[in-house]
């Protein structure tokens, strides 16, 4: 990653910035899918340069990072951004420092009340018929170990585009929650469609923190 682009979200009274979040991640994950290397993934990432900001978890400020200039100039932030133009400010595409460190920005799956229940009761399902115990009996020893529901981790709302495509009256939005990695060193590879490090296995993709 050699060159980023900057966008600052500027709430106001009436916009809140979870809100404005939202709108602006939504519009650059738009212009990454347009942009996208293949199916999944994007040659373009982002990173949240005041990740874990005590007035907000993931601050005010949104980087798009790219290795040469003209994968930026192609991406159209302006383009992208032009409704929301009164609540962002675009800088110009720089150069990345020499002066830098090194981060993962992942993407991590929250379960659900709903989602941990439903798989609760599927694996007592599963263990009584294994067994032979009664499902109450395997269902009450599987609650006691059930995992905790909720997570600090900052996150955005978002849409599913592919999700209103195929139900167009049917809920779209999810939380996309994002953990910060803190690395020794560069870590190549690629990233989805949101600009967040693809993991594979254990492996993930570093970007320059500054």
């Amino acid at each position: 990653m050699n060159y980023y682009q900057d966008i600052s979200l500027l709430p106001d009274a009436d916009i809140a910035l979870g809100f404005l979040w939202h709108k602006v991640y939504q519009q650059v994950h738009i212009a990454l899918v347009e942009q996208k290397i293949d199916e999944q993934h994007s040659a373009i990432a982002v990173s949240f340069p005041e990740y874990n900001s005590r007035s907000f978890p993931l601050g005010s400020k949104l980087r798009v990072l790219a290795n040469s200039q003209s994968q930026l100039e192609k991406l159209n932030l302006v383009k992208h951004l032009k409704r929301l133009q009164d609540y962002t400010h675009l800088k110009s595409i720089q150069p990345v420092p020499d002066s830098k460190t090194w981060v993962a920005f992942v993407r991590k799956h929250i379960k659900g009340q709903a989602r941990v229940n439903k798989d609760t009761v599927e694996k007592a399902i599963l263990w009584s018929k294994q067994s032979g115990q009664e499902l109450d009996v395997c269902l009450q020893q599987l609650q006691k170990s059930q995992p905790k529901v909720g997570s600090k981790l900052p996150f955005i709302w978002l849409e599913s585009q592919e999700t209103r495509a195929k139900n167009p009256s049917g809920s779209t939005r999810f939380p996309l929650f994002i953990e910060r990695i803190e690395l020794a060193a560069e870590q190549e590879g690629r990233f989805n469609c949101y600009g967040l490090s693809a993991q594979r296995g254990t492996q993930i993709t570093s970007v320059p923190h500054f």
